[in-house]
């Protein structure tokens, strides 16, 4: 008896998501040797030790880190240094696991989206735009949490930086987005939507990432209203969320 194998089919916009996923992690040389040191520490490293190390600015080295914590390679956790004086416990990343994940596409649920598009569109338009969001909050609080370690403090950072954040986890999760200055407010572009198929079917769904860009923002900067500015599902080229 012969065995079928069915492969998944990659789309050229889902190839790029995953490139730039990938890139924005591991594009840059000295993060990826800071990586590999990170792996060395089963205990995590600070952004103190890696600028030591590698002999850079602390917020360099945080910034390399903070990158790769956004994309799910490093994971933060908030504690104090063995032998440190007292005062503000520092942030420590160490790998979530021994070997990043790379493989290829990034990865959806569909059966879930699809009983979550429908059951979303059984409710009135106004109930269903809510729950998504909600949905999408609770999940960007979450994912926040792997950027900030819980830290209480990581509230205090700026906009722009949050922002900048929260578009590169958008990223590793196959959003392929970027943020940008327009006008007087700050926006996530996003060129590619993992939920595919599924929010061309039920455009409510789109109300999901503005939930995920409120959660996450909400965790890392502060309360904030994001408006949902263009969405592919309803036939604009990119999806806009501003704040």
């Amino acid at each position: 008896m012969s065995e079928t194998t069915t492969t998944q089919v990659m789309t050229p916009k889902a190839f790029t998501a995953t490139v730039s996923a990938i890139t924005s992690a591991f594009g840059d040389p000295t993060r990826r040797a800071i990586y590999l040191h990170a792996r060395e520490h089963t205990d995590g490293v600070t952004a103190a030790q890696v600028a030591e190390k590698f002999d850079l600015h602390p917020n360099v080295a945080r910034h390399h880190l903070d990158k790769l914590a956004a994309g799910g390679y490093l994971e933060v956790t908030v504690g104090r240094t063995r032998g440190a004086k007292a005062g503000r416990p520092s942030k420590h990343y160490k790998v979530a696991s021994k070997e990043p994940e790379l493989e290829l596409p990034v990865r959806t649920d569909d059966l879930v989206l699809t009983l979550l598009g429908k059951a979303l569109a059984a409710l009135p338009a106004d109930k269903a735009h809510d729950i998504a969001e909600q949905v999408g909050t609770e999940y960007g609080r979450t994912m926040a949490v792997s950027l900030s370690g819980a830290d209480p403090q990581a509230g205090h950072r700026s906009l722009r930086s949050a922002i900048q954040a929260v578009a590169d986890a958008l990223t590793a999760h196959g959003f392929a987005a970027h943020a940008e200055k327009k006008s007087d407010s700050l926006r996530i572009v996003t060129s590619h939507c993992p939920f595919g198929d599924v929010a061309m079917e039920h455009p409510v769904i789109c109300a999901v990432e503005r939930g995920m860009v409120k959660g996450m923002l909400g965790a890392l900067y502060g309360e904030t209203d994001p408006v949902t500015m263009g969405t592919i599902a309803s036939g604009d080229t990119l999806c806009v969320t501003a704040v």
